[in-house]
């Protein structure tokens, strides 16, 4: 005699794996987004601290002009 519920857990299983494919392929784009992110923010704060020194080294040199002369 055989028996029928031998064969669910397998199909079940099948599922359950599939599943987590996707739910791995989603984590990865999601890794890979937030890589991207955190590169983006280190140009936008490299940006502005060139900024901000170009600005503080103007500033402090046309003080010491305006001292000077």
């Amino acid at each position: 005699m055989k028996k029928n519920y031998q064969n669910k857990p397998s199909i079940n299983s099948d599922i359950v794996e599939k599943n987590d494919l996707k739910l791995d392929n989603i984590k990865t784009t999601n890794v890979n987004i937030l890589l991207n992110r955190v590169r983006l923010d280190h140009r936008k704060t490299l940006k502005k601290r060139i900024i901000f020194s170009i600005v503080l080294i103007s500033v402090v040199s046309s003080l010491a002009l305006y001292f000077i002369v």
